[in-house]
């Protein structure tokens, strides 16, 4: 057994040995179970959760399987504590099935001991009403909200409710015909973002279940797997985008890599108000609320989607954007670089939207040349005296900010980009003044969340196309922004730690450069 490559530990941790021969053949095995938390050079760290369990049965896991993995390439026994979790959590999986009952109403229906649990629930019964044969009623509108409950005290719910019609072909007006679409046949996609595609369009034949999520590293080509899947389904599309420049980028590739005439693609925004057979819009245009009405959402609501794309959907959990999970539709997808929230609520989106279908770390798409190789460096920096003493003397959150806006650092930022003045630089932080003081002493542009969406688009077309070298971006640039060329970013600030916008922001770089150089 000392020739095995995993230790699997009593707290759910799972350490790979990177080098090991073996390392690959075990890696494929615990990604389909466990998430990945670190991945330093010689020791990579996955985690499994009730999550990453529910998930693995999504995809035909059982936990004999499970446990027979982990055996077959594990250096020592498999902890008694670990064996038992696996069968536990596995086994909730399909004990509560949730679905149509009459035209507006949803049934959740299962094993009776589980359905008897749910009377001790928090906040259930406020949704729901007991029916004389131990199911329970409540109306379809309230789906999400139902299921988001239960996923978060564990107890996962199969949905059936959307899944009982299956309108494939967009209908043509005025003709007795159905329009079909796909990729151009020009349009090759890589062997990854193929099995992606697959993960969702396998799904098919198989009523019970057809959404999830698809993760794929920044700069992978999610867009792509994205307008993959619509070709491949061929139905009436609703994509939703997580502010106005995505959605530009979405519908410019949809144009560019979807064999449909443009009067068929729609924008619905604050600008224009198009509903067409693939429309674009974005998380804030659903949840906009004015005289306690969500026109927006209701106007979209009424159409009869066959396939929901949520780009960037991490972002649904947040109380203001959860309407959004409530949009109907056949199928939904969801697309992302990263689940983790630093709320916890990546349970959300398996409730909301589904299962993770698919994902492949970046580091292994990076092997085969396709992001760039990426070397990160960490540079501390002194304070200046009165600084130090603000900060000894500060709340332990306040000294978050006072470390973060240390004036030092302009100096190095500075040298920074004298040093790499001939490629393009991003620099990248969350507090204003600060930036504003980086653009003045740099002569470099700033964009930020109040730059009007002409000018963004405008500064990010001059950065592609090399008349800009030097770009001050706040958060509002950490995700969904397509900057191919940016070769080195420097982040001046972040947002407490967050893990999420550490991986959006290393994103921003990934896209392999012209020369070939590291980023």
């Amino acid at each position: 057994m000392w020739d095995r490559p995993l230790v699997v530990q009593s707290d759910r941790t799972l350490l790979l040995e990177v080098a090991h021969p073996l390392a690959e053949q075990a890696r494929t095995g615990i990604a389909q179970f466990a998430e990945l938390l670190k991945s330093p050079d010689y020791i990579h760290t996955y985690q499994m959760s009730s999550l990453s369990l529910w998930n693995a049965c999504a995809l035909g896991w059982t936990s004999e399987r499970v446990a027979a993995t982990l055996q077959a390439v594990s250096r020592y026994a498999i902890p008694a504590v670990i064996e038992q979790f696996i069968e536990q959590e596995m086994g909730k999986y399909g004990k509560l099935v949730m679905k149509r009952s009459g035209k507006s109403g949803l049934v959740l229906e299962g094993d009776g001991k589980a359905l008897a649990e749910l009377r001790y629930l928090p906040g259930l019964m406020d949704l729901v009403a007991r029916s004389a044969n131990g199911s329970y009623t409540a109306s379809r509108e309230l789906r999400g909200e139902i299921k988001r409950l239960l996923v978060r005290q564990g107890f996962p719910v199969l949905d059936m409710i959307g899944y009982d019609q299956t309108p494939l072909l967009l209908p043509q007006e005025q003709t007795n015909q159905a329009i079909r679409y796909a990729l151009r046949p020009e349009v090759q996609l890589r062997d990854y973002q193929e099995e992606a595609v697959q993960s969702i369009l396998s799904l098919v034949s198989r009523p019970d279940d057809l959404s999830g999520v698809i993760l794929l590293p920044c700069g992978s080509g999610k867009t792509l797997v994205g307008l993959a899947i619509m070709g491949g389904l061929n139905t009436k599309t609703l994509i939703i985008t997580p502010n106005l420049v995505a959605l530009r980028q979405w519908k410019r590739e949809a144009a560019a890599r979807l064999n449909l005439p443009s009067d068929l693609f729609g924008e619905y925004s604050s600008t224009v108000k198009e509903i067409k057979p693939v429309t674009f819009t974005t998380y804030q245009m659903l949840c906009y609320q004015k005289n306690d009405r969500f026109s927006h959402f209701e106007r979209l609501n009424r159409e009869e989607w066959g396939l929901l794309l949520y780009d960037e959907v991490q972002l649904l959990p947040a109380p203001m954007f959860r309407l959004c999970a409530a949009v109907q539709g056949i199928r939904r997808v969801g697309l992302t670089a990263t689940l983790v929230r630093e709320d916890g609520a990546e349970t959300d989106v398996f409730s909301l939207i589904g299962p993770k279908r698919f994902e492949v770390p970046w580091r292994m798409i990076e092997q085969t040349g396709y992001l760039a190789k990426v070397r990160t460096i960490e540079i501390s920096v002194s304070m200046e005296p009165e600084d130090r003493l603000r900060y000894l003397t500060s709340s332990n959150r306040m000294k978050y900010r006072v470390a973060a806006e240390n004036r030092r650092k302009l100096n190095l930022v500075r040298e920074l980009v004298q040093q790499h003045v001939n490629e393009r630089i991003l620099i990248i932080g969350n507090y204003l003044n600060q930036l504003k003081e980086i653009s003045r002493e740099l002569g470099a542009p700033l964009l930020t969340g109040q730059t009007p969406d002409s000018s963004r688009d405008e500064l990010y077309d001059q950065f592609r196309g090399g008349e800009i070298h030097c770009l001050v971006v706040s958060r509002v640039a950490n995700v969904a922004v397509d900057l191919p060329d940016a070769q080195v970013a420097i982040q001046v600030s972040g947002q407490f730690g967050s893990r999420q916008e550490e991986a959006q922001r290393l994103g921003r770089i990934l896209r392999p450069n012209q020369n070939g150089r590291e980023s």
